[in-house]
């Protein structure tokens, strides 16, 4: 016997007909798709009142839901949106993780059969890469500018593996790592005036240390003095998709 559908089930599969129906495309237009939502909760709730459809609860949560499903990640995305998480892995469908300010922590949810090889294709869709037997491990990059990292089995001992970084940048300017308390004042000031007068400057560190957030805080048109002059460059030795240091 199937199980029940719940509104949210019955409102994502009118809206994924509708957009069949008029041609969209909800990750290069979301707009239009936001709006076609909103619609079809509207008269979904409505006839709800009067048919034996499953009560709708929360409209904000029922829409919020459906669209994550249509146009995001589905139940990724909610942290994707979510300012304070840094990082996002997958070990199995069961076990998704996230970090907050360098600390990780077992979420609660949990992904269906297939549920993840499908966000994976859709993540890797603008990227115009792909991950099978052929090709086993991806790095790629979401269209936030987020790092994405997909081995399958057999590199993976059962499940497949699902890293992202996320490019949350803190910091625009050696004056806001102060204020944040990364640096004192006499070291920034060293730092300004080592950039001016062209010194080289070796930036190191692990995972999630702030390296990208350094060097563009340091380099960058936010710096107090001229970003980097055509005669000057900057070397980065790692995936440096991230580092947008502005260069005259």
């Amino acid at each position: 016997m199937a199980a029940a559908r719940s509104a949210v089930d019955v409102v994502d599969g009118e809206v994924r007909e509708l957009i069949r129906r008029r041609g969209l495309d909800p990750f290069v237009d979301p707009a239009p798709v936001r709006v076609l939502v909103r619609d079809v909760l509207a008269d979904y709730s409505e006839r709800s009142l009067s048919s034996a459809l499953p009560p709708v609860g929360d409209p904000e949560a029922v829409a919020r839901d459906v669209l994550d499903r249509v146009a995001g990640y589905g139940p990724l995305q909610r942290y994707l949106d979510d300012p304070e998480v840094e990082e996002i892995w997958v070990n199995a469908p069961g076990r998704v993780f996230v970090a907050r300010r360098g600390r990780s922590e077992l979420t609660t949810t949990v992904l269906g059969p297939g549920q993840l090889a499908d966000l994976v294709e859709r993540m890797l869709r603008t990227s115009g890469r792909r991950v099978d037997m052929s090709t086993p491990f991806v790095d790629a990059m979401l269209p936030d500018g987020s790092r994405l990292h997909v081995v399958i089995p057999d590199v993976t001992r059962r499940h497949m593996a699902v890293n992202i970084r996320k490019f949350v940048l803190q910091a625009h300017s050696l004056d806001e790592l102060v204020a944040l308390g990364t640096l004192t004042a006499q070291v920034a000031r060293f730092l300004d005036a080592s950039v001016a007068a062209g010194l080289n400057v070796l930036v190191s560190g692990g995972t999630q240390a702030g390296k990208t957030t350094f060097h563009i805080s340091s380099s960058g048109r936010e710096c107090r003095r001229q970003p980097l002059q055509r005669r000057q460059a900057a070397l980065i030795v790692y995936q440096a998709a991230s580092s947008r240091a502005p260069h005259d």
